[in-house]
Formats: structure tokens, C-alpha cells, sequence
């Protein structure tokens, strides 16, 4: 065959292959510093194939755990850290550890119970009572327990030598798994290190010390703890002491108190302006004709979402009407709509500010985790404080739960803007305002709305909590039917919750092109 024939890329004898073969081999020396002879022939046979290819690594297979982490290979290093040492726990558990303990235990509960009625049997007996066969009953069947327990025990203590085979059985296989993936892991590490040096490499000894330190911590508690169950209270236990959390259990008190008194003029003035749009609501909604409030719902969800959506908003009104939810729905809109907007009044400008600002979101985006993650059991108790029982209170944990999705989303959204548009629009003359106003938004607008419908759904979703602080409305009818177990009530007012949460979704969405 003439060497025209040979194809470049299968040509191993020609200067670039090898010229790539020695840098590849002083790069795999430089990665692993140990056996590169040995992980080059590893990784050129791993590299060969598409599909996994088993290779054994013998230190790997035998210091498990330890080898992973030392070679950074943490994700690995975890898993069979757990395995093994479940494996350990169960020899140690077969061999060592005292399997009857808590049949034992519960024996000497029974024991003290049996001597008290042996006792009582005795005085029985003596006084002639006639409760002497109940006594005898009594202590015939704590006996005959007791007996079936300590027969119970003998058959887990013989159990001892199967678990223990059993835990070495899955130690092997943790082994043998280690050996054949241990290659093919640093492999992939070393694709990894190629194009990032910043990626760990090597075999440093104070990484080798951690791991072993670190593992051999993990798997010595283990053993003890589930071998020789209540032996150390420690680590049963944590140790703690009482006072401590009274102390911080006072100071939050005080702290919430202080703020009360030196801040009950701002509060008071909130309530007041919530109290205020919740009322104007309330007024819209609940005190006007029902075929006014009706005919313009079903009007607008004709204009945003088409006419079948508008047929089927009516089916969803005509279902409240006649079952006698309609005045509860109005209110729960109301108080909904109150918690909506200002969350969407507050949060569209406070996204819009934040998404070109990166140190403000950083410091925002904390606490939307803890307002979106906290309970809302949790936030109540001080709402209640600061805002008493009442609608406006259930305003606010409303907005507290379900305001950060359209600041997220809002960012996210601008952020998304691609940076070819906003430079094309600069460099024809535009303005801040005019760029915020016809580009940024217009492109931003679907996850803007996306924010607006997801903290609508979030709000609906407190309505039940919320009617635990005077909030009235459908979930105030679910409340009751959850105290008095009326299974019809809950059901009926849920669907009415779920069809409020549908005609607002397409009201928001839309869906006509």
C-alpha cells in the first residue's frame, strides 16, 4: 500500500501523531505525577472507545474512598464512602455489636411492670380479693411477652454472623466497582484539567491526609454509633443545652417588641393605605351587580384569551353563582387583587433596577430565598405582630409569599435582552428612556408576564393560610370544612379556588395571536 493510502487521521507513525502522542503523555505525567507509564495506557485504551471501558486500578480498589478524594474525584468519593461504609457498619454490627440491645431493654421495661403485679398478685392473695385471676392474667401475660421477646432477641443475636457476611459481601463489590471506574473517572478529570489548568491535579499529601482523615472519622463514628447503639450519648445526641435557645427565644422577642414601639406610626399608616385599596376592591367587586362585575370578566377574557376561553370563564362564573360562592370569590379577588398589585407595583420596578445592577440583586436575592422558602406559618407570627389580626395582615403575607417571582423574572427577562439590539439602538441615537421603553421591555415582556401570572397563582395558593388571620373569603369556607371534616364544602370551594386561579391565568397570559 503506498503511503498516499494511508488516511492522516489513522497514520500513528506520522510527526503530528507523534508529536501529539509525546505531548499527550508529558501532560498525563504532569496530571498525575504518579505511574504515567501506567495511566497512559490506561487512558490511551479508555480513549479508543466511545462506550465504557473497565480498567483495574489496584490502589483504587484498595484505598477506595480515600484514593477518589485525594484525586479530587469528591462526586465518586461520597458515593462509596456511603456504600462502604455501610458495608463496615454491617461487619461490625455481625461481629461486634450487641443485635438483642433493644429487645433487652425492653425486657427490663417489662421486667419492672411484671414485679409491681407479682406484688399486687401477692397482696391479692393474702387480702383475698376478688381481682386475683385479673392480677394472674396480668402477670401470665407480661410472662409469656416477655418470653417472646427473649426469644426474639436469641434469633437477632444469631443473626450476627449473616449480616456480617452480608456487609463483606458489599464491601467486595464497592471494591471491585472502585478498581474498574477509578480509571475512567480520572480520565475524564484529565479532559477536564486540558482545557481549565485551574482543575486539581495530582496527588498532593495534605489532600491525601484530609481524605483519610475524613473518611476514617465518618466510618469510625458510623460503626460505633450503629454497633454499639446508646453506648455514646454523644453521638446519639447533640450536645445542647436548654438555656440556650430560651435566651435566643427571649431576644427575639425583644427585638420584635422594640420594633413595635419605635415603629407603630409606619405601621399604622400601611394598614391604613392597604386597608384603603382593599376596601375600593372590595367595594368593585363585592358591592357592585353581579351581572356588571360577571359581564366584564367575561369581556375582558374575551379580549386576551378568545372566545372559548370567554365560555368557559362564564361555565367557572356560573358554577360560584349557583353554588353561593360568589360573594366569598369576590372578596377573595379583592384581596388577591390588593396583594397583586402592590407586589407587581413594587416588584416590576425593583426587578427593572436590579437586572442591570449585579451587587444590588446579590444582596436582594437572599432574602426572596427566605421569603420564598420560609413557611408562611413562620412569617405570620410576626405580621401579626407588626399589623394585628385582620385583611391587611393577610395582605401582607400574601405579598411576603408570593411578591419575588416577578422581580426574578423581571431581571431575567431584561437580562436576557440580547446586547446586538441594545447597541443598534444606542448607536441610532436612543436614549435611556427610549431603550428601556422600546426595547428592553417589549423584548422583556413574556417573562414579565410569566412573573405577573406566577405571583397571581402564588397569592391564590395562600388564600387558605391567610384566612387563618381573618382573611375571609373561599378560604375561609375550606378552613371550615377542614374543622368540621364537611368533605363536600372543602371540595366544592377548592374547585371555586381553581377556577379564579384559571380565569386570571388566561386573563394575564392570553392566548390569541
Amino acid at each position: 500500500m503506498k503511503d498516499s493510502d494511508i488516511n492522516p487521521l489513522e497514520d500513528t507513525e506520522s510527526e503530528a501523531a507523534l508529536a501529539y502522542a509525546a505531548e499527550r503523555k508529558e501532560n498525563i505525567a504532569t496530571f498525575v505525577r504518579t505511574n504515567p507509564d501506567y495511566y497512559t495506557a490506561m487512558f490511551d485504551k479508555i480513549g479508543a472507545s466511545s462506550k465504557f471501558v473497565p480498567t483495574v486500578n489496584i490502589n483504587a480498589g484498595l484505598f477506595g474512598p480515600v484514593w477518589f478524594g485525594a484525586r479530587g474525584l469528591w462526586n465518586w468519593a461520597l458515593v462509596f464512602l456511603i456504600v462502604e461504609t455501610l458495608a463496615l457498619v454491617q461487619i461490625a454490627r455481625g461481629l461486634f455489636g450487641d443485635l438483642a440491645a433493644d429487645a433487652m431493654a425492653r425486657i427490663a421495661s417489662i421486667e419492672g411492670t411484671l414485679e409491681l403485679r407479682r406484688q399486687q398478685l401477692a397482696a391479692a392473695i393474702e387480702s383475698g380479693s376478688d381481682r386475683v385471676d385479673a392480677f394472674r392474667r396480668t402477670v401470665e401475660s407480661l410472662e409469656a411477652n416477655i418470653g417472646g421477646i427473649r426469644a426474639e432477641a436469641e434469633a437477632m443475636a444469631a443473626e450476627g454472623p449473616s449480616i456480617a457476611l452480608t456487609g463483606l459481601v458489599i464491601l467486595i463489590v464497592a471494591k471491585v466497582a472502585q478498581s474498574l471506574i477509578a480509571n475512567t473517572a480520572l480520565e475524564a478529570r484529565f479532559s477536564e484539567w486540558l482545557s481549565d489548568r485551574s482543575v486539581r491535579s495530582g496527588l498532593p499529601v495534605q489532600h491525601i491526609v484530609l481524605s483519610a482523615i475524613f473518611m476514617a472519622l465518618i466510618v469510625a463514628t458510623a460503626m460505633v454509633h450503629y454497633s454499639f447503639p446508646g453506648r455514646f450519648n454523644i453521638l446519639s445526641t447533640f450536645p445542647t443545652d436548654p438555656d440556650i435557645r430560651l435566651t435566643g427565644i427571649a431576644w427575639v422577642e425583644d427585638f420584635i417588641a422594640w420594633t413595635v414601639r419605635n415603629t407603630e406610626a409606619f405601621f399604622d399608616g400601611l394598614t391604613l393605605g392597604i386597608r384603603a385599596l382593599l376596601d375600593a376592591l372590595e367595594v368593585i367587586l363585592v358591592q357592585t351587580p353581579w351581572i356588571v362585575i360577571a359581564s366584564l370578566i367575561v369581556l375582558l377574557t374575551w379580549l386576551t384569551a378568545g372566545l372559548r376561553t370567554a365560555i368557559y370563564s362564564s361555565a367557572f362564573l356560573l358554577y360560584m353563582g349557583l353554588l353561593g360562592f360568589w360573594e366569598a370569590a369576590m372578596t377573595t379577588l379583592a384581596l388577591l387583587g390588593t396583594a397583586a398589585c402592590l407586589s407587581i407595583v413594587i416588584g416590576i420596578p425593583l426587578g427593572m433596577f436590579a437586572a442591570r445592577r449585579p451587587r444590588f440583586y446579590a444582596v436582594i436575592q437572599p432574602i426572596m430565598d427566605f421569603m420564598q422558602t420560609m413557611p408562611a406559618f413562620v412569617f405570620m407570627v410576626p405580621v401579626i405582630a407588626f399589623f394585628g389580626v385582620g385583611k391587611p395582615a393577610a395582605v401582607i403575607v400574601t405579598m411576603i409569599f408570593g411578591g419575588t417571582p416577578v422581580v426574578r423574572l423581571t431581571v431575567l427577562g431584561l437580562r436576557g435582552v440580547p446586547e446586538s439590539v441594545r447597541e443598534a439602538a444606542i448607536s441610532f441615537g436612543a436614549n435611556k428612556w427610549y431603550l428601556l421603553t422600546k426595547v428592553d421591555l417589549p423584548l422583556a415582556s413574556p417573562s414579565i408576564r410569566a412573573g405577573i401570572n406566577q405571583t397571581i397563582m402564588l397569592s391564590l395558593a395562600m388564600v387558605v393560610v391567610a384566612s387563618l388571620i381573618g382573611a375571609k373569603g373561599l378560604g375561609e369556607d375550606v378552613l371550615e370544612a377542614l374543622q368540621y371534616a364537611n368533605v363536600g364544602q372543602g371540595i366544592l370551594a377548592g374547585f371555586s379556588i381553581l377556577f379564579c386561579a384559571m380565569i386570571l391565568d388566561r386573563i394575564v397570559q392570553g392566548g390569541r395571536k
